[in-house]
């Protein structure tokens, strides 16, 4: 699913799912995620240790395979959406948001990146651009792009309302870690205190038409996350997904051999 389609599907109350890729740097991946039915791919360079280059390649082996690829900038600040944009992305995630301002500087650059300085502050503020053909250039470049804003703490919660206030925001990103250690519940995700919060982010999120993506790390959770009304479905991680699906194929494996090791051993015990 490419970018447009993507925000179409949520733009018309759908859902789409995605992993975060957190662990994978060979583009040799592209064959076995081209079949793997995901809309989306969130590459992280907030915690994950990744260059600009390594950056551009896994982005573009996720568009040949059809996927959208967003990237987690390290920091909500400008600089970092831009070299995200530079790289190929499609869109991106500022992480633990807080102030309008912060929100401000994102959604401006995600949105007419490459305007800087005075004309980018004239866009935002005032509506402005140089020219309307400079207008029509940049919202032709930018059809695609998708600017996700995380809420990952109580004061992000607490101003909510006038982040969503900020107009160009596709989606609201909920990081149950962050989100649950400021609330003084680390890692809860079953405390009412935590489902309360999800609860009120979607339901004022959805209430403006942006929908909210909610990073669980199990189907349980996950499963949680979507009956709440989450939409844009982020599940496990790359290496997440490797594991669970090792850990089930190889022990289905170990209980056929020793399933068969048991039948040996009966038929010499019967001899």
């Amino acid at each position: 699913m490419d970018a447009v389609e993507l925000k179409e599907t949520l733009g018309g109350g759908g859902h789409v799912f995605g992993c975060m890729v957190s662990a994978m740097a060979s583009t040799r991946w592209g064959r076995s995620l081209a079949s793997s039915s995901l809309d989306f791919v969130v590459i992280d360079s907030e915690h994950g240790s990744r260059d600009r280059t390594e950056i551009q390649q896994l982005v573009g082996m996720l568009r040949q395979a059809e996927i959208t690829p967003i990237v987690r900038v390290p920091v909500p600040k400008s600089e970092w959406v831009a070299m995200a944009l530079d790289a190929g992305a499609a869109g991106v995630l500022a992480p633990y948001c807080e102030t309008v301002e912060e929100v401000q500087a994102v959604v401006a650059t995600a949105k007419w990146h490459p305007l800087k300085g005075e004309y980018l502050t004239r866009a935002v503020r005032d509506g402005v651009f140089p020219s309307d053909a400079t207008k029509e250039y940049l919202q032709n470049r930018h059809k695609e792009s998708i600017a996700i804003i995380g809420i990952e703490s109580r004061p992000g919660h607490e101003n909510l309302d006038a982040i969503l206030a900020v107009d160009g925001i596709d989606g609201i990103f909920i990081g149950p870690n962050d989100m649950s250690t400021s609330l003084g519940i680390p890692d809860d995700y079953a405390n009412p205190a935590y489902l309360e919060v999800l609860e009120d982010i979607i339901a004022k999120s959805e209430a403006r038409g942006v929908p909210v993506m909610i990073h669980q790390q199990t189907i349980e959770t996950s499963s949680k996350a979507i009956e709440l009304g989450a939409r844009f479905v982020m599940h496990s991680t790359d290496a997440g997904l490797l594991r669970s699906a090792a850990l089930e194929q190889m022990n289905a494996l170990r209980e056929v051999a020793g399933g068969a090791a048991r039948n040996a051993r009966n038929k010499v015990d019967t001899v």
